[in-house]
């Protein structure tokens, strides 16, 4: 062997106390150098790598491999090893991007499994790392992957989410970097994102109008109609409710299941958060309030003497303005547009998603779906969570 090699060690067994201390041990007596160092523990099962070369020359490298052969056998451990070029390895570490694939359902079978592990080595891309994200049944699982850098990227991932749509599971594929796990800031739209409703509606219904506003609602919501020509005519059909029908949507708002989780294990870890919407602020102020936001924009519903003029003072927060005050929140905050995550549910929301970091499409419509780089179809709004890499058990502890 040349001095420019190294040699990879590998070691497969029984996990318990010790094995590291004593390995290390010997190579440091030894005289060798550690380049690289990996550990897993499947159950029980430990799986050891070590990158180790010879600083002194290759006279020293048969006995270290000799005495590391005698300590596994004694640890009762499985030892294999293979030389390493330095060009190979430098090679290897230049011409590969990691980036980590999420999955995500009510199960995330082996069939499932298979079909993305499957796509993922037509595009000879390697896994790395795989982690399960929760308790008991597999429902999310990460791969980290080591992608060559002439991928087509945005090919494989339409493909991915295809294979997702068809399993019933969503897939998302995000660069593994520091940005990934240094997000600082998440803005969320309200109706039917935080809340499960569209509150516009629920005025309409108790207005008489409801059928009417609803039909609206929907076509806006796809991107068929402007949104704020949508919202001004939804608005005059509220003429005349009076301004108690307001409290009493609220009393009744349904969050949608895991908001309430989600704020709060956010604001645990730190993050700032808002609700940003083209709703009203009646509500989103009394959000924010309930919740512990930091942040609350929305329409500001005109009313008179008691009762809804159907007017909407001032300017209308429409997507654009979504995006802007996104921008904005970010800046004062001193936070990077790659730090922020954006989560809505409909068209108005696709120049936010669009502007962060992270643009989740939660539940969304079919033309928001096909828009969003990121698209969420889950029962809680807390399985974000998961993209950010944090485990059930994790969330379980921060929800105490």
């Amino acid at each position: 062997m040349m001095d420019n090699k190294m040699v990879l060690i590998t070691l497969i067994g029984p996990d318990r106390p010790g094995i590291l201390a004593a390995v290390t041990g010997c190579i440091a007596d030894g005289g060798a150098r550690i380049r690289d160092i990996e550990q897993s523990v499947t159950h029980t099962l430990m799986l050891l790598s070590l990158l180790i070369d010879f600083p002194t020359g290759e006279s020293d490298q048969k006995p270290l491999i000799k005495d590391l052969l005698f300590l596994a056998k004694e640890l009762g451990l499985q030892l294999d090893f293979e030389v390493v070029a330095e060009e190979d390895y430098q090679n290897l570490q230049s011409s590969r991007y990691g980036y980590v694939l999420t999955m995500l359902g009510d199960s995330v079978d082996a069939g499932a499994v298979n079909r993305v592990a499957s796509l993922l080595t037509d595009y000879s891309i390697n896994i790395d790392r795989i982690n399960k994200l929760t308790r008991g049944q597999l429902r999310c699982v990460e791969f980290f992957l080591n992608v060559p850098n002439n991928t087509d990227l945005k090919g494989m991932t339409r493909q991915l989410l295809a294979e997702g749509g068809g399993l019933g599971i969503d897939i998302a594929v995000q660069k593994e970097n520091l940005y990934r796990r240094a997000k600082r800031l998440v803005v969320l739209d309200m109706d039917s994102t935080l809340i499960q409703i569209e509150v516009i509606d629920e005025l309409a219904r108790l207005a008489g109008v409801g059928e009417q506003v609803a039909g609206i609602t929907e076509r806006a919501m796809n991107g068929e109609l402007d949104f704020q020509q949508a919202l001004r005519e939804r608005v005059s059909l509220l003429k005349g409710l009076p301004a108690d029908a307001l409290e009493q949507v609220y009393h009744d708002l349904p969050f949608t299941p895991g908001a309430k989780n989600l704020v709060r294990i956010l604001r645990q870890l730190g993050f700032r958060t808002a609700v940003i919407s083209g709703g009203f602020d009646f509500f989103t102020d009394r959000l924010k309030a309930e919740l512990g936001l930091d942040y609350a924009y929305a329409n500001a519903l005109e009313i008179a003497d008691g009762k809804v003029t159907g007017q909407v003072a001032g300017a209308i927060v429409d997507g654009q303005r979504k995006a802007e005050l996104l921008a904005e929140i970010a800046e004062r905050e001193g936070i990077t547009l790659s730090q922020v995550i954006a989560i809505g549910d409909g068209a108005n929301d696709l120049p936010m998603l669009d502007r962060a970091g992270l643009g989740i499409a939660f539940n969304a419509k079919a033309r928001v779906r096909e828009q969003a780089d990121y698209h969420i179809n889950q029962g809680s709004l807390d399985s974000i969570l998961h993209l950010l890499g944090i485990a059930e058990w994790e969330m379980a502890e921060l929800s105490k």
